[in-house]
């Protein structure tokens, strides 16, 4: 006699719940894979983009480095440029007469000069004259304002230093003369002077009193 338990029959029931079950679990693990690959997946795109700012931003610091590395320098360059241009100012303007010699050192020094802001701007270092322009606290540091009629306020009238720039980063402001609105002078009214009017005099009237009659009225 057997002792195996008797299986049950499978019936097309049966089957169908254990193939739903089994599609169930395989859904679900499904699910759970697709999970697991999105979030790799989103890991991976923010590292890409973490190791692209580092290199821009790696780039970038080079690049400033190399371009303003000579800032100090430069500073000091331009400060002998003005002193040049300061020399060349102090020096008398052309007049008929003058010993040539004269004539010959202010073309000299003004061929070195053109040549040594040349040299600047090929290196990056350029020189802008505010003088008409507009008031730009990036670019210009105000000295003194000055009423103008003709110019609008906040114009530049004149320029005590130039403003240096390098690489387009401002190494030294300009020195300037800002206009302002013209001082409105407001005209005082004359005093009205009013007139008193004169004191009326009341003349008092002088009652007659009647005659001494010599009669003794006492009783």
């Amino acid at each position: 006699m057997s002792t195996e338990p008797e299986q049950t029959p499978e019936t097309p029931e049966s089957l169908m719940q254990a193939a739903a079950a089994r599609i169930a679990e395989l859904e679900a693990k499904r699910t759970e894979l697709e999970a697991d690959r999105d979030e790799f997946r989103d890991r991976w795109m923010r590292s890409e983009a973490e190791i692209a700012n580092v290199r821009a931003r790696a780039k970038r610091e080079v690049e400033e480095t190399r371009q303003y590395a000579v800032q100090k320098f430069a500073r000091d360059v331009v400060e002998a440029a003005d002193n040049l241009r300061r020399g060349l100012d102090s020096l008398p303007p052309p007049r008929d007469g003058e010993p040539a010699i004269v004539g010959k050192l202010r073309e000299g020094f003004e061929g070195v000069e053109r040549s040594f802001i040349a040299l600047l701007e090929r290196n990056g270092i350029v020189k802008s004259d505010p003088t008409g322009a507009v008031f730009d606290a990036n670019l210009h540091q105000a000295m003194a304002e000055q009423p103008s009629a003709e110019h609008p306020p906040g114009t530049v009238l004149q320029a005590w230093s130039q403003a240096w720039t390098l690489n387009g980063r401002l190494l030294r402001p300009a020195m300037v003369v800002v206009a302002k609105a013209p001082d409105v002078v407001v005209a005082k009214a004359p005093d009205v002077v009013v007139a008193k009017a004169p004191d009326v005099v009341v003349a008092k009237a002088t009652v007659p009193h009647p005659p001494h009659s010599g009669l003794d009225t006492t009783a």
